[in-house]
């Protein structure tokens, strides 16, 4: 059986995030990272839910404080999820009474998770003719739940699983058991694109699957 290709020694990736999902899913797909501090904050108002997240997760990367020992031509990487319904975007609840509200706002609807994402690479990259060595765009995905009566919202808020999660619940826990109807990327929810990110690595000139360098960026 042959063995996994390892990452070439020239490869790194800086994450804008502290998020433990966000660390689990790089690790699900072998991806090595570091993690780094970003002084940006969430706004909350920025036009379409697809331009708020876009701009939060741009945000994000210029605002880190870089680790030592990072090289040169390292990629960047930094990411923001909002939750939309109807023209509503919801943020991460700040109390249970909060999580409880957004919760009867997506009870027996259908709701957007959108994440931007933002890579970009250090100065001092190869950078190819004309092709700017930064990359932003967003992944949608359309969630539908079943209709909560009042007592299923209070288990779940009393829980505490909202916290820290845009729209107040997290796909990956208990709150599974509320979707009816998934379309669009799960890892979306989750809080990274992962087919968005290999896209846009792919754009930049590597392929994460192969873990090589492309003689052309795609």
């Amino acid at each position: 059986m042959n063995e996994r290709r390892d990452f070439p020694p020239d490869f790194q990736l800086v994450l804008a995030s502290r998020s433990p999902r966000r660390h689990s899913l790089l690790c699900d797909v072998g991806m090595p990272f570091v993690v780094a501090l970003s002084e940006a904050g969430e706004s909350k108002r920025g036009g379409s839910a697809s331009a708020l997240a876009e701009a939060n997760a741009l945000a994000k990367v210029r605002g880190i404080s870089m680790p030592a020992g990072v090289r040169q031509g390292a990629f960047i990487l930094g990411t923001d999820t909002v939750v939309s319904v109807g023209r509503v975007v919801l943020g991460k609840p700040k109390s249970a009474a909060e999580a409880m509200e957004m919760l009867t706002a997506l009870s027996g609807r259908t709701h957007r998770v959108v994440s931007g994402v933002a890579l970009t690479r250090m100065a001092g990259a190869v950078v190819h003719e004309g092709r700017e060595e930064a990359r932003v765009a967003s992944a949608v995905t359309r969630v539908t739940f079943e209709r909560l009566e009042r007592a299923q919202i209070e288990a779940y808020t009393a829980s505490g699983e909202w916290r820290d999660k845009a729209g107040g619940y997290a796909i990956q826990g208990s709150a599974a058991l509320f979707v009816r109807g998934l379309r669009g990327e799960y890892s979306n929810v989750v809080g990274l694109p992962l087919n968005l990110l290999y896209r846009l690595f792919r754009e930049l000139g590597f392929d994460v699957v192969q873990r090589e360098w492309l003689s052309e960026p795609v």
